[in-house]
This record gives structure tokens, sequence and C-alpha cells, in this order.
């Protein structure tokens, strides 16, 4: 019997500045026309803050620190709900070890030239909302029975 839960790709994305405000971008084999925020499919039962960890970590070989969420969005034509974090560079030099990953940069991104870098609307207007964000959603996981708190992210 097959089962009707709804199913759904949960992904994680990160808006990083550099010491000098520079925003680290990565470019994909797959979706090469546009520049985009690192991050990436969070695992089953793995917490967002740690998928994007794993994920900016992979992509990139930058440790980070995660923030806040900035936003969060809905792809209704591949069933993706996408979380965004701000994100602080703790440690690491850029170094491509995934076969996805075309480049990595730091880039001087601002809202006058956003648009040669990201070239996809939804991507767009994500990454200006993070840039934007003075304030963060909270973020917490748990696991229960027992109750234990995993993490919590907060302003």
């Amino acid at each position: 019997m097959e089962n009707n839960y709804p199913k759904h790709i949960i992904a994680v994305s990160a808006y990083i500045t550099n010491e000098n405000g520079e925003t680290l971008l990565v470019k994909t084999h797959w979706r090469s026309d546009t520049w985009e925020s690192p991050g990436g499919q969070v695992e089953e039962g793995e917490p967002l803050d740690k998928a994007l960890f794993r994920e900016v970590l992979e992509e990139t070989g930058i440790v980070i620190k995660p923030i806040g969420i900035t936003g969060v969005y809905y792809n209704s034509t591949s069933q993706l709900l996408s979380v965004v974090f701000k994100a602080e560079c703790v440690s690491g030099e850029l170094n491509i070890q995934q076969e996805e990953i075309k480049e990595a940069k730091f880039i001087a991104l601002d809202e006058n030239n956003i648009g040669t870098y990201i070239t996809r609307p939804h991507m767009k207007s994500r990454t200006i909302d993070a840039m934007n964000s003075k304030n963060f959603i909270p973020y917490e996981s748990w696991e229960v029975n027992p109750y234990n708190l995993l993490g919590r992210l907060d302003n």
C-alpha cells in the first residue's frame, strides 16, 4: 500500500560575508547560468543548522557559525522548502571538494550589481532579503521522549 504523506524537499542556504563585507557565492555545474549562496538538501533527521554547516563546509571548505534565519521560501514546482540563514565565517579557506561546485568566491555584492551574478529571480530576492535583514526568525531543534533541546538560534 502506497503512503499518501506529502513529499517535500527541505534545503538550506547561507548568506555569508567575510571581514571585507564580500559575499560568498558558488556556481554549480547544473545551474551554471547563475551564482548562488552555498547550501543544499537537508538529510532525513538532520537539524537545519547542522545541515547548513555540513553543506557549506562540503561545498566551499569554509567553517561557518549560523546566526539566524532570514527567510523561508517555497518552490511549488519542485515542492522545495528553502530556509535561508545568515552565517559568519569562522575559519577555513576556499577549497572546492565537491564535483557539483564549479566555482566559489567572495564577491563585493550589493543591490546594484546583484543581477550580474545572481540571474535567477527567486535566488536574487532571497539574497536581497538576507542582505537587508536586521532581525532573525528564532530556530530551535529538539529531540522528544525525553525532551532535549539540541540548539537554538535567535536575536
